[in-house]
């Protein structure tokens, strides 16, 4: 492998790879402000962008039906859908790089249990909103540390980091059943189970806003180390050989890839499946090479989770937690993953 590219990533179909991608998950976040129990026409969700901007006239009712549709009820589900989305979906892309494991994800690796213990916790003992971050992020790099200890500990295979993994999540899973035992049954359990399964319903611009700056810089370190990854996949002396700094991008990714993924937590609950999902599908488009293969995960991510709120939203009477939905689509596909991956289980 090249770490400094190929032909294949300079030429060809590859070269219009992600903006194609950049422009599928524009076209899927337009068509999402249309889609609800409020169906509207496309082109009157673009007259009311056009209006906003003083290019088209709407009356003042209609102007305002639509503000309240688009801009206060849609938007920050959407937002929050395509960071939520890509922000699992590079993270898990990210560790499958650096661990050298395509069955490694946020999921598991317990970072999404170890989160939402920390955010349960500091929502139960605290409520403030600070508090809470801090705790999910504390404690979902607390479960990697765990999970991969215990792996280092055994011999770190590739069926022992999985297994360090599992531990760590029931590990968490554990602390997060008991702080649900001690949370207030009537204000504070219900919050927490409903938020546990995964939901996009709570999200406003006021915590998007928040949370915006730090899942995006993540995003974009973890996207430009992608060449950085790539030497680093044919061994530490090599990759130093190459001027790679390998101490510094190898925790870099992982405390980058930890905190996004945390932060997801705190934006929509736990949504399983994503982070190891996507990025497969990311690799049969892009090929190995993680300089493509990242910015595609999450732009492929977003386009994803904006699908599956899509059917959580329309699908019923009543709005599907969407943590359920990515479980659905997400069990088959794993079941291609362990059948794509049992050779390297031996390792």
């Amino acid at each position: 492998m090249n770490p400094h590219g190929s032909a294949a990533d300079a030429s060809g179909p590859g070269r219009a790879l992600l903006p194609g991608l950049g422009l599928l998950l524009a076209g899927a976040m337009f068509l999402s402000l249309a889609l609800g129990r409020y169906p509207l026409p496309p082109q009157e969700v673009a007259g009311f962008f056009f209006a906003q901007l003083g290019w088209h006239d709407l009356a003042p009712e209609r102007q305002a039906l639509l503000h309240n549709l688009i801009v206060d009820i849609r938007l920050p589900r959407v937002l929050a859908a395509v960071l939520v989305g890509a922000a699992l979906s590079i993270s898990g892309a990210a560790y499958q790089a650096v661990f050298r494991n395509p069955l490694v994800s946020p999921g598991l690796l317990g970072v999404l249990a170890g989160a939402a213990s920390g955010a349960a916790l500091g929502l139960v003992f605290s409520g403030n909103w600070w508090i809470m971050q801090l705790a999910a992020f504390l404690m979902g790099g607390l479960a990697v540390l765990i999970g991969v200890g215990i792996a280092a500990l055994f011999g770190g295979s590739v069926v022992m980091l999985v297994l360090g993994g599992i531990i760590s999540g029931a590990l968490f899973t554990a602390i997060l059943s008991l702080v649900k035992y001690v949370a207030d049954p009537y204000n504070q359990l219900p919050a927490i189970v409903y938020w546990l399964m995964g939901s996009l319903a709570s999200a406003d611009l006021k915590d998007i806003g928040r949370l915006a700056i730090p899942m995006l810089c993540g995003t974009l370190v973890l996207a430009s180390l992608g060449r950085a990854l790539d030497a680093l996949s044919m061994g530490d002396d090599e990759a130093r050989t190459l001027g790679v700094p390998v101490a510094f991008v190898r925790y870099g990714v992982i405390g980058a890839a930890t905190l996004i993924s945390a932060l997801t937590v705190s934006l929509a609950g736990m949504i399983g499946w994503v982070g190891l999902l996507v990025p497969h599908v990311a690799r049969l488009l892009t090929g190995p090479g993680n300089a493509r293969l990242l910015p595609a995960s999450a732009c492929l991510g977003g386009i994803f989770l904006l699908l599956a709120d899509g059917i959580a939203r329309n699908l019923g009477t009543t709005e599907i937690p969407i943590g359920i939905v990515t479980e659905l689509l997400g069990i088959p596909a794993f079941l291609l993953v362990l059948h794509r991956a049992r050779r390297g289980w031996v390792g």
